[in-house]
């Protein structure tokens, strides 16, 4: 950021990993912050929370309007999460879901995700806006695995363990105050994805 302090406005992509676990909670951007991924991922949150730390510092001292998005699943016809899980399903292999469930998620179709980068720039100010970011349909992952399964034809099983990613659902009426609404149906896009990953 320092080297691009002229920009008009900046962008940083976080992630919804930085929240407090908390089940099927619908979590606000105001939420407590936490080491959300640290069964599958030692790293992951605390390093997410740390570059949005850096991220609001520059800004201010930079005087740079700037939006940080917490994005929730990504996926799209070039992959995501969900395609590791088809991987799995074509394997045979059960796919870990965290006890505490139903686990429930915002996916994002990678359309969604080019479509809003103007509206997340425009949304740009000081201090910084963060936003959470996801798809408008809540969805669990034994849901989109089912779908991912009935169109791959195959059938996926599931197995309890502590040591996953646990629901993280998000609260996205300020998404749609600041740019809108996302296009593509997840079964629509969880379609797309298993055409475009052939056995």
């Amino acid at each position: 950021m320092e080297h691009t302090r002229s920009a008009k406005a900046f962008m940083h992509c976080s992630s919804t990993g930085v929240y407090q676990p908390a089940g099927a909670h619908e979590l606000k951007e105001t939420d407590p912050l936490g080491d959300n991924h640290r069964a599958m991922m030692p790293t992951y949150s605390i390093s997410k929370i740390a570059a949005e730390v850096m991220v609001r510092y520059s800004a201010r001292r930079f005087e740079i309007p700037t939006t940080i998005a917490r994005l929730n699943v990504p996926y799209g016809d070039e992959g995501g999460w969900p395609a590791f899980h088809l991987a799995m399903m074509r394997a045979g292999q059960p796919i870990p879901v965290h006890a505490d469930r139903p686990n429930l998620f915002n996916p994002i179709h990678h359309d969604d995700i080019a479509r809003m980068v103007p509206a997340l720039l425009d949304a740009a100010s000081l201090p910084t806006t963060i936003v959470n970011w996801g798809g408008d349909e809540t969805v669990s992952l034994e849901e989109w695995c089912e779908v991912l399964g009935s169109e791959a034809g195959c059938t996926p099983t599931f197995i309890e363990t502590d040591s996953t990613i646990g629901g993280v659902h998000v609260d996205l009426t300020r998404m749609h105050e600041l740019i809108g609404h996302t296009q593509i149906d997840w079964r629509e896009g969880m379609r797309r994805l298993v055409a475009s990953h052939p056995a």
